[in-house]
Formats: structure tokens, C-alpha cells, sequence
């Protein structure tokens, strides 16, 4: 009996020093001295230098996934030395060579360009003016065209050396608003107009036109269209699906970009505000 009673008040002594039941725990708001507690910021990195996917995305040549495969292809060097870890840095005075040519990670540059008719989105011909010509003097970064105009179409092309948002602004998925006025080398009669509207099967699927209407104050043959997905040859097609031949088409609008104060053939840097814009499409 004697035991128990030592036994008993030494629980009670315990209990006074802070011991507790497990079912009391919730109500007392007690916690757990060695509970683990899970942060929810980002865990930022202690190691110097880059990543090397960033480094590669940097430089123009791809988006950070794409970059991905192009390091397990093991076609990026660093110092002289294939790279194929996932997550490896590289500092500023490292050598990275992707198809063993040296590439940099340049500033990121964007410019919006007002293309005339008659010039290519490539250098495919070199007898043929492109518009790398335009630009050329533009910046030191070497500039890619965000998607294509072809060589019958003017108006806005989108030029940067960042190639995780070229590639986003070219994903399908993402729907980005573009405007174009077009004129054709006949009046498009109402039916046809009603029929765009309605959706035309060009080659085995849907043509998705968001709107058309007849330009204002223009004769009939003059529209202007608004699509989210496709590109221009797309309404080529369409038009011609429906026996009509485009004669001019401009790009008027282009994820929120337009051509004020961008006279035709001349350009500009996209202002930080307009950067973040196509960024949050």
C-alpha cells in the first residue's frame, strides 16, 4: 500500500512539472516540444552560381524544360566537361557550350517591330530582304521572331532572346489575342461572313475565329478578324477555302500590343510594364 501511495504522488509530482495526457493536447494548446514545423516559403539555395537550365534559357536557345533535355542528351559542356546532372551551377567565369559553341546569358531583351509587306520571318532565301535586316542595329543580343509573319503580311512581330516566354506566347493552350486587318480581292459576301462565324472545316478541322466584322467605312472587302489560336497562314487558308485571295493582311493587335507610335519598318523596347503583361497571359 505504501508503494502505491509513492507511486501515486510522484505522478502527481510529474504532472505538476508539466507532464500531460495525450488527450488533453488539443484542448490545453499544448505543442509538442520536438514537432517538426514545415515552412511554406521557397527554400532559396545557399550554393553560388546558376542553374544550368536558367543559364541555357538565359542565353535564347531554349526554355528551362526544354534546357532539361538538351543537358540528358548530353549536348551541354561546362570547362570542357558533358553535363548531364540534373540541378548543376555554373558561375559567371565558367565555359558553357551547347553544340560545342560557346553561348552567354545575355540580358533579356524584348522588341516589338511594325513589319513591312514583303519581308521574310527568316533567312531561308538570302536573296530575299528579312526582317533580321530591320533590327539588326536594334541591340548586341541576338533576337528570335515570337512566331511568323509570312512575307504577304505587315504588322507586329514580336522579337526577344527570352525563350521560356516565346514559348509560352506560341503554346496553342494559351490563347493569346491577336487582331488582324485583312483585305481580300473580292467583297466577302455576307453568307461567307456567316459561315466564318459559324466555323468552317479547313482541311478535316474547325477554324476557331473568336469575331469578324467589315471594317468601317471600308468597302466589303476589307475585315477584320480576331483569333486566339493560329496563325496567319491559317486565315490564308480559310479565305481561300472560300474562294477568296488575301491581297493585304496586317497585324494590328498582339497580346495587348499595338502599333501606336511604331511607324511602319521602325520599332521599339517593350516597356517593363508590357513585359509584365505578356508574362501574365
Amino acid at each position: 500500500m505504501e508503494r502505491k501511495n509513492k507511486s501515486s504522488n510522484k505522478n502527481k509530482k510529474e504532472g505538476s512539472r508539466g507532464g500531460f495526457n495525450k488527450g488533453d493536447n488539443k484542448k490545453s494548446g499544448f505543442k509538442k516540444p520536438f514537432a517538426k514545423r514545415i515552412s511554406k516559403k521557397p527554400i532559396k539555395s545557399d550554393k553560388p552560381g546558376m542553374r544550368l537550365n536558367q543559364f541555357i534559357a538565359h542565353s535564347g536557345i531554349s526554355s528551362r524544360r526544354e534546357a532539361d533535355n538538351l543537358i540528358k542528351a548530353g549536348l551541354v559542356q561546362v570547362n570542357g566537361k558533358i553535363i548531364v546532372e540534373m540541378g548543376f551551377r555554373v558561375l559567371p567565369t565558367d565555359t558553357v557550350k551547347f553544340n560545342n559553341e560557346t553561348i552567354a546569358s545575355e540580358t533579356k531583351r524584348y522588341l516589338l517591330l511594325n513589319k513591312p509587306k514583303d519581308y521574310l520571318t527568316s533567312t531561308d532565301d538570302p536573296k530575299k530582304k528579312n526582317v533580321y535586316e530591320l533590327i539588326a542595329k536594334a541591340c548586341k543580343e541576338r533576337l528570335y521572331p515570337v512566331g511568323r509573319l509570312e512575307r504577304i503580311a505587315s504588322g507586329l512581330l514580336l522579337f526577344t532572346n527570352d525563350g521560356e516566354l516565346s514559348k509560352k506566347l506560341t503554346y496553342p493552350k494559351q490563347r493569346v489575342k491577336k487582331i488582324y486587318h485583312i483585305t481580300l480581292d473580292k467583297n466577302l459576301k455576307a453568307v461567307d461572313m456567316n459561315k466564318i462565324k459559324e466555323g468552317v472545316s479547313v482541311d478535316g478541322y474547325v477554324v476557331d475565329i473568336e469575331t469578324i466584322s467589315y471594317v468601317q467605312n471600308s468597302p466589303k472587302k476589307e475585315v477584320g478578324v480576331e483569333i486566339h489560336i493560329g496563325k496567319n497562314s491559317t486565315l490564308k487558308n480559310l479565305f481561300a477555302h472560300l474562294g477568296y485571295k488575301i491581297v493585304r493582311m496586317d497585324r494590328v493587335y498582339f497580346g495587348g500590343l499595338t502599333k501606336k507610335d511604331i511607324p511602319r519598318g521602325r520599332h521599339r523596347f517593350l516597356s517593363d510594364k508590357e513585359v509584365s503583361m505578356l508574362k501574365m497571359i
